[in-house]
């Protein structure tokens, strides 16, 4: 068979659940032409359930491109993979680049050629989730009445809509200003058969975001009429669909809209029983324990649900808390971990509970037990070292790193309702400030710029979560290193929002196997970063 990285491949194989072109493989055995897919799923539901499944078995995975790459890489791990790329281009995730940091070629941009490894890990990526969404997206009918049809219809169409709102922003700059420009090639359930034979241009970004819109209405109607709840999170409910509804409004710089989903998504997860997390007290000082290793936390709306049996579990270091977590076992043990960027922290007031997520320039944190402060001190963590994530099940030093990875969580919501209000003429000041006093900082006082304000508070909130690079894009603020802390002085750059550097490349291999494209739609290359003077 074709080799996996080959966009064409991708549309027609059938990566971890199927095994030939055009075709199904069933548990029996024997097989199914994509004609008789949509008859099978009435007959069968549970074949339409593990097409489902398979979409979110997309997410997290042991190096799906060992084979694509000809090579095993550490960092090969899903959209896992994409978080940490993308946080680590940003300048809020600090980290060291040595021996044992799998992201060195995201800290110097190195990552941006189209024949490097991980621009062809993203791409494949979020283009098999692509895949497996239209996979059950073409075996049901649009018009489907059956409760459960409806329910997974929308899993879907929220799942690409979601992998089509990350790629337009890793492979075009800002939404508002630049809709007739090129994105991605858009691969719906329509034409994924003739883009398999005769390739597929890219789309415009208006039209890339008009899927994504249509989607995303056509999932959250199909929610509110099927009212099937998720077994687990891994799955989209109304919320997330509200919450991802919010996300691309934002994008769009649709504030009205987004301040709305984003409420919506706030009352649809009250009804599931989610609500931000609190501040507790400790010696008269109020803390955020180090948590978010598993999704049945109260606050998470959405996640990547791992399972201790999982193959990125079981090879111990290919993992995402191996890379990120600092009480866990893994890569960050050796290679320093990750930081929080110095001028950030310092701008964290005492009295915010987020501040002890990291380490102080003490090197102590008040949010620790006294037996986690004693591992990160043997371990011998700088300072600004993140303490945000606990390990799996909170057990200190552990090799079963079987942590659910967050996607999406009701803080968020709060935060982007905030902005929304703002920008549209809303009260978003009050919204912000209850959310902050509330839950995080009960001295905060906000300046007069909310969207500053807010940008502010998503920096500290949501770090670590594979998120702020899309906000340094919708808000045009660029890279700048400068003032962080970085370790290694070739790292610190200063990239305006406008440089082409930014933008991820499509990679060699798909220009060279899709007929619809040729060099002439890469993305024309930026300049390579050069380093500056740390002196801000």
């Amino acid at each position: 068979m074709k080799t996996k990285y080959i966009f064409a491949s991708l549309l027609v194989a059938s990566l971890t659940f199927a095994g030939c072109e055009d075709m199904d493989t069933l548990p029996e055995g024997s097989t199914v032409t994509s004609s008789q897919k949509e008859e099978i799923g009435q007959q069968d539901p549970t074949k339409i359930a593990a097409r489902v499944n398979a979409i979110f078995a997309q997410f997290n995975q042991y190096m799906p491109n060992a084979g694509a790459l000809n090579a095993e890489r550490h960092n090969d791990i899903g959209y896992p993979s994409v978080m940490l790329f993308t946080d680590t281009n940003g300048n809020d995730v600090v980290s060291d680049n040595n021996g044992y940091n799998w992201a060195g070629s995201d800290l110097d941009y190195t990552d941006r050629s189209q024949t490097s490894l991980e621009c062809q890990m993203v791409w494949n990526d979020m283009y098999s989730i692509v895949y497996a969404s239209n996979n059950v997206i073409s075996g049901i009918d649009p018009q489907v009445e059956d409760p459960t049809e409806q329910y997974y219809l929308a899993q879907g169409l929220g799942a690409r809509a979601f992998a089509y709102w990350v790629m337009a922003q890793l492979y075009q700059f800002n939404y508002k200003g630049n809709e007739t420009k090129p994105c991605v090639p858009l691969i719906t359930e329509k034409n994924m058969e003739e883009a398999a034979t005769k390739g597929c241009p890219r789309a415009t970004v208006q039209d890339v975001y008009t899927q994504i819109t249509t989607d995303l209405a056509s999932a959250i109607d199909l929610l509110t009429k099927s009212k099937v709840k998720r077994t687990d999170k891994r799955y989209i409910s109304l919320a997330v669909a509200y919450g991802l509804s919010a996300r691309v409004n934002l994008t769009m710089h649709e504030y009205g809209a987004a301040a709305t989903a984003a409420d919506n998504a706030i009352k649809a997860a009250a009804t599931e029983g989610l609500a931000p997390s609190k501040y507790t007290e400790k010696d008269n000082q109020k803390i955020l324990a180090p948590a978010f290793w598993s999704s049945d936390e109260q606050n998470w709306m959405w996640g990547i649900i791992v399972s201790e049996t999982d193959r990125v579990v079981t090879s111990g270091i290919v993992n995402w808390p191996s890379h990120m977590g600092s009480m866990s076992y893994g890569y960050a043990n050796y290679s320093g971990g990750r930081q929080i960027n110095k001028e950030l922290y310092e701008a964290i007031p005492n009295s915010d509970a987020r501040k002890g997520w990291w380490l102080g320039a003490d090197l102590k944190s008040n949010n620790l037990t006294e037996d986690q402060q004693a591992m990160m001190t043997d371990y011998g963590y700088g300072a600004y070292t993140q303490v945000k994530f606990a390990p799996y099940k909170n057990e200190l030093e552990t090799s079963v790193n079987a942590n659910d990875i967050p996607l999406m969580r009701i803080e968020e919501m709060y935060l982007i309702k905030a902005e929304g209000e703002a920008m549209s003429g809303q009260d978003g000041k009050t919204t912000l400030v209850n959310f902050v006093k509330n839950y995080r900082d009960p001295s905060y006082s906000p300046g007069t710029d909310i969207q500053e304000e807010v940008f502010k508070q998503r920096r500290i909130e949501l770090w670590g979560e594979g998120l702020n690079w899309f906000d340094l894009m919708r808000l045009n603020k660029g890279v700048d290193r400068r003032g962080a802390g970085y370790p290694n002085s070739e790292m610190i750059f200063k990239i305006e929002p406008t440089d082409n550097v930014l933008l991820w490349p499509i990679p060699e291999v798909e220009l060279q196997s899709n007929q619809a494209l040729s060099e002439a739609d890469q993305n024309t290359p930026g300049n390579t970063p050069k380093p500056v003077a740390d002196n801000k």
